[in-house]
């Protein structure tokens, strides 16, 4: 006798096959279309994307840690001594960058969420981790707005930060799909001091503007002159001819958050908010999310 067979389970309740490389084109559309669905349901239309290092403290947390280094002085070998001190000291210097986001993160929700409009305008958008990200989701909470975290899988632990507006935690496995939802609905973009991750979606914006790639004006702001400068020199990239002059106006160094905020406003203002018909700056960039809310 035969025994009876269990149903086979449906496809797509079939977990072996959704994780297995069959299944990844389905993996690669459900990062497009559940963040696609819930911007939707949050009536969110564009965004303000903030970019920076995930390892600036606060500056009361870098403090205290430069306090605690300070204090195993005498239990510490020399050489490890002056290595964690310099560190402690750099990371009270840079916690700065963290205070400017949050501020700024502030300033623009404040002045956001006061635009009259059906859905919410340059919401603050971060990779939804600690550093930069937390401070600039910081600021916006502050502000009483909501903002934006897009998260990564990552092999070592980042987890979201506890400011990100719960309805608008995401979180990916491909970085393309993530880089994506960065560029797809921002207007603008703020980057603070950062490392590799941080210069990678600076120069990934800049070469879609560079290549008009983009349906849209986009704004860059580049924070913090005096760390870039130390960084990069913009300047030899025209002098060596792979660049041409005016791609150095693609983007505006700004070091304070009032002159950051004020350039940002001015820039929305004029490009996003005014001089253009109701229906057509609806669908500018995002047809999809500006359809009503179903």
């Amino acid at each position: 006798m035969v025994d009876k067979l269990e149903p086979a389970p449906l496809a797509y309740q079939n977990e072996p096959f959704l994780n297995s490389p069959d299944g990844r084109i389905l993996r690669i559309l459900s990062e497009y279309q559940e963040p696609l669905s819930r911007f939707r349901r949050e009536q969110i239309q564009d965004t303000v994307v903030f970019f920076g290092s995930a390892r600036f403290q606060r500056g009361d947390a870098a403090k205290k840690s430069l306090a605690e280094v300070q204090r195993n002085d005498a239990k510490t070998p020399a050489a490890q001594q002056e290595k964690k001190l310099k560190q402690a000291l750099a990371a009270v210097d840079m916690a700065r960058y963290y205070e400017d986001a949050r501020r700024l993160a502030h300033l623009l929700t404040e002045w956001s969420i006061q635009i009259p409009a059906r859905r919410r305008r340059f919401v603050v958008t971060t990779g939804g981790g600690p550093g930069i990200m937390e401070a600039a989701n910081l600021g916006a909470h502050e502000a009483g707005g909501k903002s934006i975290g897009l998260n990564i899988n990552l092999p070592f632990e980042q987890f979201p930060n506890p400011y990100i507006t719960p309805a608008l935690n995401f979180e990916f496995h491909y970085f393309f799909m993530r880089k994506f939802w960065f560029a797809y609905l921002a207007k603008a973009l703020v980057i603070f001091p950062g490392g590799f991750g941080t210069i990678d979606e600076l120069f990934e914006i800049l070469t879609l503007a560079q290549t008009d790639k983009l349906a849209k004006k986009i704004l860059v702001v580049i924070y913090g002159s005096e760390y870039w400068h130390r960084i990069m020199n913009f300047q030899a990239f025209v002098d060596a001819g792979t660049v041409s002059a005016e791609d150095l106006n693609l983007f505006k160094f700004v070091d304070s958050p009032e002159d950051a905020f004020t350039f940002l406003r001015d820039g929305l203002t004029e490009y996003h908010l005014g001089g253009q018909p109701k229906k057509e700056k609806e669908q500018e960039v995002a047809p999809e999310i500006a359809k009503t809310r179903p």
